[in-house]
């Protein structure tokens, strides 16, 4: 989820192998070791009670899974889910029984309905490259919320969890993992981390940990679905591809809350002019949630965003397109109307190039309130330290979510989850850099093509994008026209559906939004169920 300013589990004592001397694999050969045979037998009796010590003791010190399981219930729609709750670390190997990382997860299942060949299963992940599971974890699908205030504001500290009335738990039993070197998960001790940094890498780690989950918890016959945020919808994606091909593993659907699948519809790198284009719309959208519009488009905030797709699809491309063969005329015409649909001066627009990068609206949108706007979510403001530079100091929409994150889901995990470990829960980190773009080194990855393949393979996988107004980070209409631009066939195009909410990137932080969420996803769920 989580890229720009920023943006399982091993019990250190049963884990971490000890360092230490290796026992001598041959007898003392001094004066005593060349005594007759009760000398020759007392060696080699000692030798081999050596080599069976230090084997036990080499055993003793393998990664294992470690699980902790609990029972508990939630309140849903006012109907009461008794569930029970698995938090720990399943050691994931290789063909030969090598230990390769310790997977930390938390899994919810239904004791209420325990036939898996109906039972829909959902693991879900967040994004970053970098990023932990809490985000979709506490904030919208499980059992337990991350209180916050009703416009996702932040509250004051210290901070608590609520029962969770939009958790998806009354439709589906539910799987949140943490990719390599996030949240809990580790690679062994000698395992390199940094062979698990990169798209193809990642694919594979995390499609095997669900392989291995699906097989263990014998859910090969259940309806099984994907929620993926941020860079996890680009991991989800290509997950449907992985899964096919490697193990035969057809999903039922995938859930992308705010979308990214082609990474040049959000990459302001000189030549690349999608971006400008793509994010129009939702800077018009920050501009009249801070009231920045011209009346008439401030009246009417659809009528505003018509105009912005309308415009930015057409005369703002052509003119783009032109570069330097625009005329004097159009140029003028073309930054009056910028002007018009983003609230900055012409004069500012103008010395831009008619190209504004996302950075820069975050400072000069409230430059004159000496505030910021938040990439996440544009509602969110913040101060700098001064209103003089070209792009925020830091993104007020993160720093507002961070802290009651991170509290309630280190606390949460202990004391009513039961999982106890010493080591830091790693929410966004940037030891997964730098990222292995594999093929796509040399231009922008897109992971849209491997999608398409997985839904022409399996015709009965559906989609739903949940898309959020003030998302500057992946914005409404550059998912869109990733999935307008995707080839896939008519037939299959219905099997695409969206959700737009008035909040950002995290729509789920917004109350309004979350239950609206939470509607749009139970419906994508059955819809996606075969019919009985």
């Amino acid at each position: 989820m989580k890229n720009q300013s920023i943006l399982g589990v091993l019990l250190a004592a049963a884990f971490i192998f000890q360092a230490g001397a290796q026992p001598s694999d041959a007898p003392e050969t001094g004066t005593r070791g060349r005594r007759g045979g009760a000398g020759r037998g007392n060696a080699e009796q000692t030798t081999n009670e050596t080599k069976n010590a230090s084997a036990a003791k080499d055993k003793d010190k393998e990664p294992k899974d470690e699980l902790v399981i609990t029972t508990n219930t939630v309140t849903i729609g006012g109907v009461e889910v008794n569930y029970k709750a698995t938090a720990g670390t399943i050691v994931v190997k290789d063909e030969e029984g090598k230990a390769l990382v310790s997977f930390f997860f938390i899994a919810y299942t239904s004791l209420d309905k325990t036939n898996v060949t109906e039972r829909p299963l959902t693991f879900s992940f967040n994004g970053g490259p970098g990023s932990a599971s809490l985000w979709l974890h506490l904030g919208a699908l499980g059992p337990r919320r991350v209180y916050l205030k009703d416009d996702g504001g932040l509250p004051p500290p210290p901070f608590k969890l609520v029962n969770n009335e939009q958790s998806l738990l009354d439709q589906t039993d539910l799987v949140f993992l943490d990719p390599v070197s996030t949240g809990f998960t580790r690679t062994v001790p000698g395992e390199d981390p940094a062979k698990y940094h990169g798209v193809d890498q990642d694919l594979r780690s995390v499609g095997d940990f669900i392989r291995l989950y699906t097989t263990r918890y014998n859910r090969w016959l259940s309806p099984k679905f994907l929620i993926g945020e941020s860079y996890g919808t680009t991991r989800a994606s290509g997950l449907a591809g992985y899964l096919e091909d490697r193990y035969g593993l057809y999903l039922n659907g995938i859930g992308l809350v705010s979308a990214v699948l082609d990474f040049s519809t959000i990459s302001f790198n000189n030549g690349n002019d999608l971006p400008y284009i793509l994010f129009l719309p939702t800077y018009t959208a920050t501009a009249w949630y801070h009231k920045k519009l011209a009346p008439d488009l401030q009246a009417d905030q659809m009528k505003a965003l018509n105009e912005a797709e309308t415009f930015a699809l057409g005369p703002y491309t052509s003119a783009l397109m032109q570069g330097a063969k625009l005329s004097p005329a159009e140029h003028a015409t073309i930054i009056k109307k910028l002007a018009r649909l983003t609230g900055l001066s012409e004069d500012y627009i103008d010395r831009a190039n008619m190209r504004v990068r996302a950075g820069q609206f975050f400072k000069e949108i409230l430059r004159t309130e000496h505030l910021t706007v938040g990439r996440y979510d544009s509602r969110i403001t913040g101060e700098d330290r001064d209103s003089v530079g070209e792009s925020p100091e830091y993104d007020p929409s993160y720093t507002t979510a961070l802290g009651p994150f991170a509290a309630t889901f280190n606390d949460y995990v202990r004391r009513e989850l039961k999982f106890e470990s010493d080591l830091p829960y790693e929410v966004l980190t940037g030891k997964v850099q730098p990222w292995d773009y594999n093929t796509a080194r040399n231009r922008y990855l897109d992971i849209a093509e491997n999608l398409r393949e997985a839904m022409t393979h399996n015709p009965y996988l559906k989609v739903f994008v949940a898309n959020g107004h003030y998302d500057l980070a992946t914005p409404y209409l550059a998912t869109r026209y990733t999935f307008d631009h995707m080839g896939l066939p008519p037939d299959l195009r219905t099997n695409v559906s969206m959700g737009y909410y008035e909040a950002g990137h995290m729509m789920y932080l917004n109350t309004p939004s979350r239950i609206a969420l939470k509607e749009d996803l139970a419906k994508f769920i059955q819809s996606s169920l075969p019919a009985k």
